[in-house]
């Protein structure tokens, strides 16, 4: 299983700035070692965020658009138009950018889509889109302030699934209600996962995580990469970590 780093920045815009910078390298890497490379995506203030930065980079032409492929971790759902909608507001960030191949972004259905409005079907749809996907290279996360991460919940169905890679979400105890997501078990065929997050109110949730508490509690504890698992933090969501933790004053 992997190694666990953390890198905590001063403030959220060096967080998703220094994410989007070590994203360039590592793509790059990947992509002279394999030829293609596999991008998961998340939303959320710092997941987006990074993506603006990224589409504001000048070494973003290092990495070869055509050879890359783009999933999401979960997503809302609801109408494609909506701006819930973490495609909506990743295409708006940057997918719609750079020289994407649109075959290679593979995006979960909505729910004006053609499954209607039945998430069970669009998460059995991503399933089968999955099966020739035996490993991502990056999967990027955030987590929720109660340690749910993509839109898996504590002590929800989707925390306990361990056959389907991916789920319908309901009743989620934030808006909107109901969602598609991968499951833990699918996060974990990554190569490498990205947990990033900002704010104080996150604090509790990552110093839980990274102290092991049971994933059915604290959902994000069982977000882990097969080789990396990596946490970029700003100070005030690493401020109740250890010392092993703790960046310098």
């Amino acid at each position: 299983m992997s190694g666990t780093e953390v890198v905590v920045y001063e403030n959220p815009g060096l967080l998703a700035a220094a994410a989007a910078a070590r994203l360039v390298t590592r793509l790059v890497d990947v992509q002279a070692a394999k030829g293609s490379a596999s991008l998961v995506l998340t939303g959320g203030g710092t997941g987006i965020g990074t993506l603006k930065e990224l589409r504001e980079s000048h070494a973003r032409g290092a990495i070869d658009w055509s050879r890359l492929d783009i999933y999401w971790g979960d997503e809302r759902f609801v109408p494609a138009d909506s701006d819930e909608r973490n495609e909506k507001q990743a295409r708006e960030a940057l997918l719609d950018h750079v020289p994407l191949a649109p075959e290679r972004i593979h995006v979960m259905a909505a729910s004006d889509g053609e499954f209607g409005d039945d998430p069970d079907a669009a998460a059995a749809a991503y399933a089968k889109v999955l099966e020739d996907v035996p490993s991502f290279d990056i999967v990027l996360l955030g987590l929720g302030g109660e340690g749910h991460t993509a839109s898996v919940f504590p002590d929800s169905p989707a925390v306990h699934e361990i056959t389907r890679p991916v789920v319908a979400v309901r009743d989620c105890p934030k808006p909107p209600p109901t969602r598609v997501s991968l499951t833990l078990p699918t996060i974990r065929r990554a190569q490498e996962v990205w947990l990033m997050t900002g704010g104080a109110e996150k604090a509790d949730a990552v110093a839980q995580a990274l102290a092991g508490a049971p994933e059915a509690e604290i959902p994000v504890s069982g977000a882990r990469g097969q080789r990396r698992t990596l946490w970029l933090l700003d100070r005030a969501a690493a401020g109740k970590l250890t010392k092993a933790y703790q960046p310098p004053a």
